[in-house]
Parts: C-alpha cells; sequence; structure tokens
C-alpha cells in the first residue's frame, strides 16, 4: 500500500471533487498521503484535509515562488509545527528557473525554514530547480549548525547532485516525471538509490506518470510511479512498496508516533 509523499489536494484540479480524489487513492491502495502547503494562507486549508484522518498528514511551508511576497519567521514556522498532523516543514527551498522571487530572498527564506526543521526536528521538505550549486552550499552549511533531516521532493537534478544529498544522509523522493520518455538520466539514477532512502509522490494535480500522462494528477496515481521504480530496480513491486513506506514514516517519524 503505497504512500504519497507529496500532492497538492488543495489545488484547483483537485479541490473541485476532493471527496473523491481522496476515495480514489484509498481504493487504489494507497495508505497515506502528505498534503504539501506553499504558501502561509494554505495551511489552514491543508491542515484541515489532514484533521479526522488516520492517512492524511500536512506540512507548513512557503514555496520560493512566494519569497518576495511572504517574509516568514522561523517562529511562526515552529508554532505552526505544534499541531499534531503537521509533519513536515516545507515546501522550501530554491528556485532559479522560474526566478519569481529575489534569489537572496529566497536563499533566507531556505535558512529560516531548516533553522524551524532543526528547532522541531521535523523534516524539510526541499523543492530545488537550477540551483544545484547554492542548493548544497546552503543545506551543507546549515548541517554544520546542527543535524536536521529533508527530502529533495520530485527530484529531477543530476546524478550528483542527488549523490551528494544521498552522503549528506538526505532522501529523495521520485514522482511520475521517471516514467517519461526523456527522463533516461533520471531513470538510471533512480535505480542507484540506495532502497533506505528512496520516497515515491505524485506531486499531484502535476506531473500525472504514464500511463495516465495528460490527465490531472492524483495520488492514486503514485502506484504506476511505483511500479515503474520496480520495475527498474529489477525487484517486485511490494518490495518498493514495502520499503517506500517505512522510509516515510522513518523521516516523518511524527506521522508514525
Amino acid at each position: 500500500m503505497p504512500i504519497d509523499s507529496h500532492c497538492h489536494l488543495n489545488y484547483p484540479g483537485l479541490v473541485e471533487d476532493q471527496a473523491g480524489v481522496i476515495a480514489r487513492a484509498r481504493e487504489a491502495g494507497v495508505s497515506a498521503m502528505l498534503a504539501i502547503s506553499t504558501r502561509s494562507s494554505e495551511w489552514d486549508d491543508v491542515i484541515r484535509i489532514a484533521e479526522g484522518t488516520s492517512d492524511i498528514w500536512a506540512s507548513v511551508g512557503v514555496h520560493p515562488h512566494e519569497a518576495d511576497s511572504e517574509d516568514i519567521e522561523k517562529t511562526r514556522l515552529v508554532a505552526a509545527t505544534q499541531h499534531p498532523r503537521v509533519v513536515g516543514i516545507g515546501e522550501t527551498g530554491l528556485d532559479y528557473y522560474y526566478d519569481k522571487s529575489d534569489r537572496e530572498r529566497q536563499r533566507e527564506s531556505f535558512r529560516r525554514h531548516i533553522a524551524a526543521a532543526r528547532e522541531t526536528g521535523l523534516p524539510v521538505i526541499v523543492h530545488t530547480r537550477e540551483a544545484e550549486a547554492d542548493t548544497l552550499e546552503i543545506m551543507e552549511s546549515e548541517l554544520g549548525k546542527g543535524g536536521y533531516t529533508a527530502v529533495i521532493h520530485c527530484f529531477t537534478a543530476s546524478a550528483a547532485f542527488g549523490r551528494k544529498m544521498l552522503d549528506l544522509g538526505f532522501y529523495i523522493s521520485i514522482s511520475g516525471i521517471v516514467t517519461f520518455k526523456n527522463a533516461a538520466d533520471l531513470s538510471e539514477f533512480a535505480a542507484e538509490i540506495p532502497e533506505d532512502r528512496l520516497l515515491v509522490e505524485t506531486d499531484a494535480p502535476f506531473l500525472a506518470p504514464v500511463p495516465k500522462r495528460g490527465k490531472t494528477c492524483e495520488p492514486a496515481f503514485v502506484t504506476h510511479t511505483t511500479a515503474f521504480l520496480a520495475e527498474k530496480r529489477g525487484v517486485r513491486f511490494e518490495d518498493i512498496d514495502r520499503t517506500t513506506s517505512e522510509n516515510f514514516y522513518r523521516l516523518f517519524a511524527k506521522a508514525r508516533a
């Protein structure tokens, strides 16, 4: 029963039929979902979705696209994590592809999220695009201030960057992109990720995997990504299912508790 470790259940495309989306995920065998926030105005929404359930969790954070408009403070992040259904901090990080926010503001926001992760013991959920060098520098230097846990979500970076993240003790989450025909390099790297550091996700409503390509992505589709990874790594679906689920609860330990 795979876990969708990163989805946006409050986004257009899913929110209109949120109950149906969640029901279809459960029918497909998805055992848990992590509803991710990208701005503080979404925190109440994702927490509300998670409340009253045993299989949906929430994160609090501010996406790098929002760094200009949201000068989020560490204390506010830490306070928001006190809710029992909040198990992660993010998504945060750096996006130099779209450059929707000033890069220095992105870096400052990223560091504050990591500081909150260090203080709370919750993992930081990292978005990085066209920003490998700065992402590595920040994550490595922040480790010098004290340990923290992290996952690189929707991994599409270079294998060299991925190996460095693994060397630092972080996790890597693979989305439906790995099933795309033009993702050969990603699929090769996905095959070498140690089994105890691998997560799967949809990033729904985006990036529907083959054979659902072109459709609005739903958490139920994480089963297709899991099946692809199992074939690529030469193991059974049940093996990837079990290990990625174990990894989720090891990383997001508050959900396990």
